[in-house]
């Protein structure tokens, strides 16, 4: 991540996630993102920890159409934190990579810590960090939509 910092210091506090700057950031830039990842990146929700819209804490659920020129990514929901999963749709998409930090955890790469959205000359690159590695997707653009879940007593 080029903003995002995943492993602050705050007082006596280590490994602290901290969007601060790229928040700063971000202003300056997002007249630079494609529509959809520029309305996604900036929802007041985005990155507040309280929100329900919120991306840390959703799990990777499923990755379709990996390799071509349209992808999505589906999210799954903490039943403690939201009512919703998220489901992304990349078009355009000119690089995809996993990065997952054991090899063959290709899709269990845990729970999202952050994300971080920028202009890229193809469109914009989203890296979604993880507790167990990292996606990142560059596209021309990308559609969020959060969905209803059903969360049972056992969740």
């Amino acid at each position: 991540m080029e903003y995002v910092n995943l492993d602050a210091q705050v007082g006596d506090l280590s490994g602290v996630l901290d969007p601060a700057r790229y928040l700063r950031h971000l202003p300056s830039i997002s007249g630079d993102l494609p529509p959809g990842a520029r309305a996604f990146a900036t929802d007041p929700g985005h990155y507040d920890f309280r929100s329900r819209r919120c991306v840390k804490d959703l799990t990777l659920r499923t990755v379709r159409g990996a390799g071509g020129e349209e992808m999505e990514v589906e999210f799954q929901h903490s039943c403690w934190k939201h009512d919703q999963d998220l489901l992304i749709r990349y078009v355009g998409v000119s690089g995809f990579v996993i990065d997952p930090v054991e090899e063959g955890r290709e899709t269990d790469l845990g729970a999202v810590i952050l994300d971080e959205i920028l202009p890229h000359g193809d469109g914009c690159s989203h890296e979604i960090a993880c507790w167990d590695g990292t996606l990142t997707i560059v596209c021309r653009d990308f559609q969020a939509a959060w969905t209803d879940a059903a969360c049972s007593s056992k969740s």
